[in-house]
């Protein structure tokens, strides 16, 4: 049979176009080059909820008006039309699971692109979602029987099915006028504790909102108006969206014209194209859905055309689970670049737990966020981890006979006796370690426990609750005890994730990375003079660990070595070289102590916690440079007197400065690398400075780093592992070993002493000169969807020719 070509009559001839495949014309059969398919919202082999935007690249000389689009023979041409210079159409109704896309054009031979889609409920990349997982309720329910209280969904309606999805709703805001309006959520829902069993109070929402409902057609009379930063002055009428993805509830919220339309492929021009994605603070594991734990109500971002957005998965309070919290990130994303249109730019925001899951983004999925302005900031959530076990130990070392003996018999006072706690802690004061203790130190129990508490700042002296607890969040008999109730839920975070980690050999718990084997705590406390040779012997042997269920042993801890391999390789243990891929501003405020207050301030504007401490910052950084040579994409910018989240001002600050360091990278069309795109466009403002402790207006930055190194606020301490002569970085989760040296004690310890240490340590201590054990860089990214401890990406989908 004869190919015909672009030119010859049969392929010119109108009645042509019905037969083009049956005679060769954008077929097998055709010389023509082959369409190429694109999905431009994320990878074809990671769509959800099934709907794509796609993109058809018509090869030279073909044209766009023979195109024909199919996906499971259902013809979808009439979504694809030229927009921008480009031919792109939103698929929707794609079937669960693998579809085949096939596109052809006449002048171009007809290619096919299998695209898979997952539900909206998700999993995709992080594998088998944890059970049991309770569900929230249209309003919150007491807690009955073995069903602990919900919280309230914000939602209308009830899930329809296991994974927790509720239908999507949209409510209109309007910004009021109001001078000194709260901008606190206007439709608070109470928390919930969950055992709650009389129903909860409805919350109240604030007495002069800032955002109030507004009901299409009108015109209040405090209605504000904004101008965005596209130049357009517009209504400040903000719609919300809510709904579910994968499992967690999620808030939209964008500056919105109720009469006109909005489609992904034509926004509203009063979107500038630009999300900020807010992370939640706190860690935690419960197996209860609920919502976003920040307030879509930012006006310095909204006001100016940014969407806001927020998952309660995304919540570090929420989810433990690193690789899940950053697929909801994408699958957010996605949805977004489906429903409202392209994204320019995705700024991440967050403070404490939600600096760890911003960091988390960019270390296990670069590339998801372009930037982020983060505060009271740590790395991640494993290594953050080794400072919360370590002062759990000490803070009950302290209070055992063996220690107190010593801290008798020498005749210390209380003061004196706290200034050797705080050498061995590495902290400013003692506190810094019951803050840990009090907050988080039964972060990591796997079953019901009774909570522990530091009551007494100055002596130490602990505290046990009367009643059980559990951080499921679920009934009592539905967790895990080791005599009463073995194959109980597990509660924590590894368990949480088990997915990622796998299980351990007895197949019941999660594997994890727990260990202080060989580590020597308060070996530069010794060195330096401020603990005797017998106190560090002392607090060696009676230290201990914690066993595989969060009770304390004599022994050490011992993590398993997968979990550790897991934990680098997947980016859980935050990658310098993948941080370098995101541009950072961190805020760092004091929060060092409990009970040390810079001079001249009588309260801070947050209660101290006394847990974010001013090295952290340094922590990341050292990570920066020591993968890369340089920081080039982080800021720090250090502040003593304002508490240890960033004044207005500074936040404010911040996110422009991020905005022009953003807009800069995204225009940059070169071939350059993403970090050296970074350094180009890194704004002037976008450096190093402090804010002095003695600044009460705290208005006057200072570039001199010594200067701001020598405030007593501002400088940093230390944690008990770097005091056990680990590194800055803190991210050797376990490490290698070596033998006691006696010469490595400079003549501190006597014979008898060397000995026990000796007694302590038979396998040895710690050898900081070499990695740690199963460190490895990071590879990006890694699915779980075939199982624990993930493989590699494949290769993106690409399309083909028929």
């Amino acid at each position: 049979m004869k190919k015909y070509h672009p030119g010859t009559a049969l392929c010119a001839t109108p009645i042509a176009l019905a037969i083009m495949l049956l005679a060769g014309c954008g077929s097998n059969g055709s010389d023509d080059p082959p369409v190429q398919i694109k999905t431009l919202s994320t990878r074809a082999d990671l769509v959800t909820d099934g709907d794509a935007m796609v993109e058809i690249v018509l090869p030279s000389g073909a044209q766009a008006d023979g195109l024909k689009v199919e996906v499971g023979g259902r013809d979808v041409t009439s979504a694809f039309a030229l927009r921008d210079g480009r031919l792109t159409g939103l698929v929707t109704g794609l079937a669960a699971g693998e579809n085949t896309l096939v596109a052809s054009s006449r002048g171009a031979s007809a290619a096919e692109l299998k695209i898979t889609n997952t539900g909206r409920g998700g999993p995709i990349i992080s594998g088998p979602q944890t059970v049991p997982y309770v569900c929230a309720t249209p309003t919150p329910q007491a807690a009955n029987g073995t069903q602990p209280a919900t919280h309230a969904s914000g939602l209308g309606t009830a899930a329809v099915d296991a994974q927790c999805n509720i239908a999507t709703e949209y409510k209109l805001y309007y910004k009021t006028t109001a001078a000194n309006c709260s901008f606190a959520l206007p439709d608070p829902t109470p928390n919930v504790p969950f055992d709650a069993t009389t129903p909860p109070a409805a919350a109240t929402p604030p007495a002069n909102p800032c955002f109030k409902p507004y009901t299409v057609g009108s015109t209040p009379a405090d209605l504000a108006t904004t101008t965005t930063d596209n130049g357009a002055s517009v209504p400040y009428i903000v719609r919300v969206e809510r709904g579910t993805m994968n499992r967690g509830i999620y808030d939209i919220a964008v500056l919105f014209d109720p009469a006109k339309p909005w489609t992904p492929v034509a926004p509203q021009a009063q979107w500038n194209g630009k999300v900020l994605y807010q992370f939640g603070a706190s860690t935690g594991q419960p197996r209860r859905q609920f919502r976003p734990a920040t307030a879509w109500t930012d006006d310095k971002s909204l006001s100016r055309g940014f969407m806001v957005v927020a998952n309660s998965l995304t919540d570090s309070l929420q989810n433990s689970n690193r690789v899940m919290m950053t697929e909801t990130v994408m699958m957010m994303k996605e949805h977004i670049s489906d429903s409202y249109g392209s994204i320019k730019y995705t700024m991440g925001s967050g403070c404490s737990g939600g600096s760890i899951n911003a960091n988390m983004n960019a270390s296990i999925a670069p590339g998801l966020l372009d930037g982020m302005t983060i505060s009271c900031a740590y790395p991640d959530s494993e290594s953050t981890l080794l400072e919360v076990n370590d002062c759990v130990l000490l803070v009950e070392a302290y209070q055992k006979p063996a220690w107190l003996n010593l801290m008798t018999n020498a005749g210390l006072t209380p003061a004196q006796a706290n200034a050797k706690k705080a050498a061995i802690n590495g902290h400013r004061d003692q506190t810094g370690c019951h803050a840990w203790y009090n907050r988080f130190g039964t972060n990591a129990q796997v079953g019901n426990y009774f909570t522990r508490t530091v009551v007494d700042n100055t002596t130490g002296a602990i505290s046990q609750a009367s009643t059980l607890t559990n951080n499921c969040q679920l009934p009592t008999s539905q967790v895990f005890d080791k005599t009463s109730n073995p194959n109980g839920a597990r509660c924590s975070a590894w368990d949480w994730a088990t997915s990622i980690w796998g299980k351990s050999g007895d197949g019941n718990r999660s594997r994890e990375t727990r260990d202080n084997t060989g580590v020597q705590y308060g070996l530069k406390a010794l060195m330096d003079g401020a603990i005797s040779g017998e106190e560090f012997v002392t607090l060696n042997e009676i230290i201990g660990g914690v066993d595989k269920d969060s009770q304390l042993v004599a022994a050490r801890s011992q993590a398993d070595t997968t979990a550790l391999d897991i934990a680098y390789k997947a980016g859980i243990v935050m990658s310098g070289q993948q941080l370098a891929k995101t541009a950072v501003i961190d805020m760092r405020g004091y929060d060092d102590s409990l009970i040390d207050v810079p001079p001249g301030i009588t309260a801070f504007p947050q209660a101290l916690v006394g847990i974010h401490h001013q090295w952290r910052s340094f922590s990341i950084r050292d990570r920066l440079d020591k993968a890369n040579g340089n920081h080039d994409n982080q800021v720090i910018w250090r502040f003593g007197r304002s508490g240890f989240t960033p004044s207005t001002a500074m936040a404010t600050s911040a996110f422009l400065t991020m905005d022009e360091w953003l807009t800069k990278l995204k225009a940059d069309s070169s071939s350059s690398t993403i970090q050296q795109k970074l350094k180009a466009a890194k704004p002037a403002g976008a450096s190093d400075y402090c804010v002095l402790s003695s600044d009460a207006a705290q208005a006057t930055k200072v570039t001199d780093t010594a200067a701001c190194d020598a405030d007593p606020y501002l400088r940093k301490a230390a944690s008990p592992r770097q005091v056990a002569g680990g590194p800055l970085t803190e991210d050797v989760l376990k490490c290698q070993l070596k033998p006691v040296n006696v010469a490595d004690y400079n003549g501190l310890l006597n014979a008898a002493q060397l000995s026990r240490l000796q007694a302590v340590f038979t396998t040895g201590v710690c050898d900081w000169s070499k990695p740690g054990v199963g460190q490895q860089p990071a590879v990006s990214w890694l699915t779980f969807a075939a199982g624990p401890g993930g493989q590699p990406m494949p290769a993106e989908p690409v399309s083909r020719a028929r």
